[in-house]
């Protein structure tokens, strides 16, 4: 074969394989020989919205995980207080017998439940001496430092509240005798009105100061 054949030959074999390259890249393009990337319409989609996609959230759903878990998360349950305190129509008030030692005067303040439900008191009563004019009798009680508890209420039971002050007599202080006591129960704004059968108290003087301890159980007597 001569050299003016072989590469005619070498020409021939070369010119198809340039077609053949060419045949293979447009098989992979858009149409006019220009290669395309994937598609990530979703992927951007997602981007400008703002949602997270399902591997940001973790939850494969696309919401995000804070969204799922707080529709799972039950709600915490409303505090009982207002729902189960005594009001002042529902109690009947009562002062107990005194029962005094060392100087003191001690008389147990008493809320009975006369409601058909059950309910609840925590703390201290308001209480104030008045006489029949209403008006109060000698300064604002003093509370003591014990810690209230939450004392429940059966329909027809009862919680008592400790009221003490020295006795005059030995303190010297000034005094009056009350027409009533006004009791108002813990939270409540209405008082109840008891009569006073006790005899004179301090309303004046360094020694004129009445105490309370908070409510518990029963009548204390």
């Amino acid at each position: 074969m001569t050299n003016r054949s072989l590469g005619v030959r070498r020409a021939a074999l070369l010119a198809s394989s340039v077609a053949m390259l060419g045949l293979v890249a447009g098989c992979g393009g858009d149409g006019n020989g220009t290669a395309s990337a994937p598609s990530t319409e979703s992927g951007t989609a997602a981007s400008a919205t703002g949602t997270a996609t399902p591997s940001e959230s973790g939850t494969g759903s696309g919401v995000p995980t804070d969204a799922v878990s707080n529709s799972l998360t039950p709600s915490a349950p409303p505090s009982p207080a207002a729902g189960t305190r005594c009001h002042t129509s529902e109690l009947s008030a009562s002062v107990g017998r005194n029962d005094p030692g060392a100087g003191q005067e001690n008389f147990p303040v008493v809320l009975t439940n006369e409601s058909s439900r059950t309910c609840t008191l925590h703390g201290y009563p308001g209480t104030a001496f008045v006489d029949a004019s209403g008006k109060q009798l000698g300064p604002d009680p003093e509370r003591s430092a014990t810690g209230p508890e939450t004392v429940k209420l059966a329909p027809g039971q009862s919680a008592w509240a400790g009221l003490s002050f020295a006795n005059p007599e030995v303190s010297g202080a000034g005094t009056a005798t009350p027409a009533a006591l006004l009791v108002t129960p813990p939270d409540e704004e209405d008082p109840l009105k008891v009569t006073w059968k006790a005899g004179e108290v301090p309303v004046s003087g360094n020694e004129s100061s009445v105490r309370l301890i908070p409510f518990s159980p029963g009548t204390g007597a």
